[in-house]
Parts: C-alpha cells; structure tokens; sequence
C-alpha cells in the first residue's frame, strides 16, 4: 500500500479560516478546479513520515518549514487506497511566490516528445468553503479535522 505525508497550512482572517492549497500540475490538470486542488504532500519514502511531510511541503511550494511547526492532524485511507497522513501548522506564505519542482512525462501520449511539467503548477490562499469545493473528495476530511482542531483549541467560533 502506498503512503503519503503532508501539511494543511492555515491561517485566520476574520475569525475565517483559510487554507493554502496547490493546483497541481501537468496537462492532464491544466483546465480542472473542481478536484483539481491538492494539500501539498508526496510519498513516504525511507524516511520518517514527518520528514517526508516537510520535505514534501518544501519542494511543492518552495517554502521552508520546521518540524517544531508541525501538529499532526490526521489520516486516512484514500478513495484510490493510499493511505495519507497529514500534519498542520500556521503560516501566512505570499502564494504567489510558490514554486514546485518538476516531473517528466511524454506530451502528447505516444508522441516520443518528453516535457516537464511542475508538480504543481500555482498555490492560493481559499476559504474552507472554496476548499471543498476545488480540493480532491479524498482531502476534504483533513479541512474537517482543521476546523474541529481550531474550534477546540478557542481560534475559531
């Protein structure tokens, strides 16, 4: 079973709760929003599961974090069976600085050309509203946990 690892950044803005998500990247994603948004998160590899987190954040974004900034949020099984654990942590990132590294894929199928494409090709500042709406059905769970966490915790009514 594959495993993954991430982090759902937030921050508050008027007693709202917005969420940094990435639209993620390549020509299959270009002109999808509706499921097309994506919390910043990568494979687990040989590594501890709050390194590849980190790791994961950093190179989706090209922002820097911390492991002392990290709460564990949740996970769950996804719809295609991978099996995700999430962290979180405040910040208030300028989105339209965020960069991602890039993979390599023949474009179009069976053409022989190879292009590269960024993992993720922007980030955005959204609402919880907006989030659910735009992020993968899998992910929604975690912006539950966020809210439930940060209404226990007095930052949000």
């Amino acid at each position: 079973m594959k495993r993954s690892a991430g982090v759902l950044i937030y921050r508050i803005r008027k007693q709202e709760i917005e969420v940094l998500l990435c639209h993620m990247g390549g020509p299959y994603w270009k002109n999808i929003e509706k499921g097309g948004w994506s919390l910043p998160k990568g494979e687990i590899k040989n590594e501890k599961v709050i390194d590849t987190a980190i790791r994961e954040f950093n190179e989706e974004t090209g922002f820097q974090l911390e492991k002392k900034q990290l709460d564990f949020l949740g996970s769950k099984r996804q719809p295609s069976g991978k099996f995700v654990v999430m962290f979180m942590a405040s910040g208030d990132y300028d989105a339209t600085k965020a960069y991602s590294n890039t993979f390599k894929k023949e474009w179009p199928i069976g053409s022989g050309n190879i292009c590269e494409f960024p993992e993720m090709d922007r980030a955005e500042w959204m609402s919880i509203v907006e989030a659910r709406r735009k992020i993968l059905k899998g992910q929604v769970y975690f912006l539950s946990k966020l809210e439930e966490k940060l209404k226990i915790q007095g930052k949000v009514l």
